[in-house]
This record gives C-alpha cells, sequence and structure tokens, in this order.
C-alpha cells in the first residue's frame, strides 16, 4: 500500500509562486512514476506533470516553463514548483503514485494511489 499526503496550497495573486509537495509512505518500488493532477470545479482532471524514477519528465503545455517537478527519493517526497501563477491554474492539486511504473504519464488510468488533494487558489 501506498499513501500520499499533499501540501503547500494556499491562495497567491497572479504571478505568484507556490511549492506544493507530496510525502510518500510505502513501498513505491525503486521503478515507478509519479505525477500531479489537477481538478477545477465543472471540469475534468487533467495530467498536469509526471516524472519517472529515472529522471523523464512529462508536463502538459499550459504548464511547461511554469511548473517544475522534482522528487527527492531521500525523503519519500514529490514536489511541484508552480511559478508564474495566472487564474486558469486555480485548482486542487493531486498527487498520484504508480509503483512499477515506466516512464512519465499524464494519464489518470496509469496511476492506482491518489492523494487527498491541495487545494490552489489564484486571484487576478
Amino acid at each position: 500500500q501506498v499513501q500520499l499526503v499533499e501540501s503547500g496550497g494556499g491562495s497567491v495573486q497572479s504571478g505568484g509562486s507556490l511549492r506544493l509537495s507530496c510525502s510518500v509512505s510505502g513501498s513505491i518500488y525503486s521503478s515507478h512514476r509519479m505525477g500531479w493532477f489537477r481538478q477545477a470545479p465543472g471540469k475534468e482532471r487533467e495530467g498536469v506533470a509526471s516524472i519517472a524514477s529515472d529522471g523523464r519528465t512529462s508536463y502538459a503545455e499550459s504548464v511547461k516553463g511554469r511548473f517544475t517537478i522534482s522528487q527527492d527519493n531521500a525523503k519519500n517526497t514529490l514536489y511541484l514548483q508552480l511559478n508564474s501563477l495566472e487564474p486558469d491554474d486555480t485548482a486542487m492539486y493531486y498527487c498520484s503514485a504508480q509503483p512499477g511504473g515506466y516512464g512519465p504519464s499524464r494519464e489518470q488510468y496509469d496511476y492506482s494511489y491518489w492523494g487527498q488533494g491541495t487545494q490552489v487558489t489564484v486571484s487576478s
């Protein structure tokens, strides 16, 4: 079993920054993929960024150059640095994990474990 707990969300003005963290407990295996998804009210959940255990990453076009995903295996923590935030980035952000996964993925069905989410609100 894998447990994921997100933190770091909050309210910021347009152009601001936040860093989301996802604490991982349980067996993630040496080969895995992890991701960040977001869901705004009335919209479908979308994959924002993903990172594989070999360091390869994948980003949604809407966040490329503004968001950075990273992981600290020693601390069992996944991060998402959010810069140049825009009102359209307002959403609940979820951390996800797939033990044994190969390569990054921004597809929901490629993940078995999910956190409860952390809210990001960007005002103009």
